[in-house]
């Protein structure tokens, strides 16, 4: 029930009852397929489809009454947020990931497992020894650092008033 909770707010220990019903008439359909467990198993889906139906019309009801009082009483935050939470609709989530061979790995512990090698490989660099002698390469050319005698020419051509800012 906790998988269903979590992406249906309005699916509650009534809807499991109703669910449970439905897997029975379609469990005693497949083990007796006669006529009348067929009618059984189409009355006992019409009804526990009006019941999903109805539950989640009532859910959005009261997410609606909701938003209506927060536009009354300008609580603008909440506002915004029922109203993005209305126009982004339903997003698919992907969890699969593609392993070091290409396969697909869909099981979550497969996919913790995935993540965490390519995390390891990611920040355990094993080819430079030390990073200070790695090469840096920019597209700028290396400046070198300025000897004495050029900073000394540098402040005589500055004015005094300039000078003594710095």
């Amino acid at each position: 029930m906790d998988e269903f909770k979590q992406n249906k707010p309005w699916f509650d220990e009534e809807c499991l009852g109703f669910l449970d019903q439905r897997k029975r008439a379609k469990i005693q359909w497949i083990q007796v397929p006669s006529q009348s467990n067929v009618d059984n198993l189409n009355k006992v889906r019409r009804e526990v489809s009006r019941h999903f139906r109805n539950k989640k019309k009532a859910y959005l009801r009261a997410k609606i009454e909701e938003l209506e009082t927060n536009i009354k009483i300008q609580n603008i935050r909440y506002m915004y947020r029922g109203i993005s939470y209305f126009k982004k609709g339903y997003q698919p989530r992907c969890n699969i990931v593609k392993d070091e061979k290409g396969d697909l790995v869909a099981d979550s512990h497969g996919i913790v497992a995935r993540w965490r090698s390519y995390f390891s490989q990611l920040f355990n660099v094993h080819g430079v020894k030390d990073v200070g002698q790695a090469e840096i390469h920019t597209a700028e050319p290396p400046v070198l650092e300025p000897s004495a005698s050029e900073v000394e020419l540098a402040m005589d051509k500055l004015k005094k008033s300039q000078i003594s800012r710095y």
